[in-house]
């Protein structure tokens, strides 16, 4: 185990350190300059759709445009708003938060773009539901089947069974910690739970994680909201703090500055998944008349994720001052105890029922990312699906009893390798994207409240299926 977590390692140094964090910054900052600053001038309309879609009614296995937010939120609030932004601090100290933030505020526009893309090249499924995501248009829009394989498999493997490795990890340690409840025994009360929810399909997964989220992520931000409130003579002191540190970083940040922006733009990226390729699996599956709507509301989730939830925690950890840079005590443990020296010794038990809601949740949403591209191989049939599902449940298990550094060191790796195919895909579709986003304007200009897609305006119809076009 610790020469493969030492060779992950090494690698996510030169992958985070020369290419990614220029690729993926430079894609976010020309998706926010062509689009004009979508994700600030179409504030208003995010919040307008995301609303209208609450309790919105589908027929067959359709999926309304809040539930696939929901299965897209349940994916990105998970540990890596909790444990991770934790670990950002001890690892990059209070300046990565700072880093998280610029990375959200630009990841919006990218995750507009790869949206919008998934609902433009969806396909519609016998049973009325929609599926899609890069490897569709990868394989519909640029015709290549060999790389929208290969995203299919990253994805599948990274959601479905690195990234819920990590989940179960911190659901276990947080049990242990707060209940004494041995990791393995964690392990089988959550792959039950796990298999239960899974095996029941998409209306499942969509009608858990619509109960879910709101539920878990309000009572988070409340108590955020709450420790804010009782240490309101320091946050003045702690905005400042940030802000120094993220151009000037204490000394006790090993790496200094170069330290405290990859680890914030790593650990924001885990959490907001902007530019990942993962949430334009959700994206796909809504039932909206514009593919626009749908790439909106999930630019507004990259801001729930990171400007609302990681910043509670952020808050939360700062303003106790638990926290030691370099320090041995990190990640859910940390969060525990920080909540703990406000609310007493009841505090790490309430961490681990939080904990418990918000890693289940990415546990199921990360599945159905996994889910969506095993179906892209379509002739593995349900042998293909009920093989995953046991891998699944497999790597709960395994993520439950490994070590916490390996875990995160896998999830960084194959979360990089992700980002360079989807950013490679997007970045050669954006153009499609763009004239989509146009078409939306000019009819809201024209005064029609609920536009419609067609197809047609585009230059290339080519890959089109769920939008009355039908070509190859």
């Amino acid at each position: 185990m610790e020469l493969l977590n030492s060779v992950v390692d090494g690698i996510n140094t030169l992958l985070w350190s020369y290419v990614l964090i220029i690729v993926l910054v430079g894609c976010g900052i020309y998706f926010t300059l062509s689009t004009k600053f979508v994700q600030l001038r179409m504030l208003p309309e995010m919040l307008r759709l995301l609303t209208e879609g609450i309790g919105a009614k589908t027929e067959g296995g359709a999926v309304s445009s809040f539930q696939a937010f929901c299965v897209s939120t349940a994916s990105r609030v998970g540990v890596g708003n909790i444990a991770g932004v934790a670990i950002a601090i001890v690892t990059g100290g209070p300046g990565a938060v700072f880093w998280m933030w610029v990375i959200a505020f630009i990841g919006s526009a990218t995750g507009f773009v790869e949206s919008t893309l998934a609902q433009i090249y969806k396909i519609q499924r016998p049973d009325g539901s929609f599926h899609g995501g890069p490897a569709y248009y990868i394989k519909n829009a640029l015709h290549q089947s060999g790389v929208a394989k290969l995203f299919a498999v990253l994805l599948a493997v990274t959601f479905g069974l690195i990234y819920n490795s990590v989940q179960a990890n911190t659901i276990a340690l947080s049990a242990a910690t707060a209940f004494n409840v041995p990791q393995y025994v964690t392990a089988g009360v959550l792959a039950f739970f796990t298999g239960l929810v899974i095996c029941g399909g998409v209306q499942r997964i969509a009608q858990v994680t619509e109960f879910l989220v709101p539920i878990m992520a309000g009572l988070y931000i409340l108590v955020a909201i709450i420790i804010t409130i009782i240490n309101i003579d320091k946050v003045p002191a702690m905005f400042a703090l940030i802000f120094h540190d993220a151009f000037s970083p204490q000394a006790a940040v090993g790496g200094g500055l170069g330290s405290a922006i990859l680890t914030g733009v790593k650990r924001g990226l885990f959490s907001n998944e902007a530019g990942e390729g993962s949430v334009p699996n959700a994206a796909a599956t809504a039932d909206v008349s514009h593919p626009i709507k749908q790439g909106l509301i999930q630019a507004f989730g990259v801001y729930v994720d990171t400007w609302l939830v990681c910043s509670a925690t952020a808050f939360i950890v700062l303003l106790t001052g638990q926290y030691t840079i370099g320090g041995e005590l990190t990640g859910i443990a940390l969060a525990q105890a920080s909540l703990a020296s406000i609310f007493g010794a009841s505090a790490p038990a309430a961490v681990s029922f939080m904990i418990l809601m918000f890693a289940f949740s990415s546990i199921v949403g990360n599945y159905y990312y996994g889910e969506i591209n095993i179906a892209f191989f379509e002739a593995k049939g349900k042998m293909g699906l009920f093989l995953f599902r046991a891998l699944v449940i497999g790597m709960v298990v395994f993520g439950s009893m490994a070590e916490l550094s390996l875990v995160w060191n896998l999830a960084d790796l194959f979360m990089g390798l992700l980002c360079l195919t989807n950013l490679y895909a997007i970045s050669r579709l954006y153009k499609y994207a763009k004239v989509t986003f146009s078409s939306y304007l000019e009819q809201k200009r024209q005064g029609i409240a609920e536009p419609v897609f067609d197809p047609a305006i585009l230059p290339d119809e080519h890959g089109i299926h769920a939008w009355g076009v039908d070509k190859d």
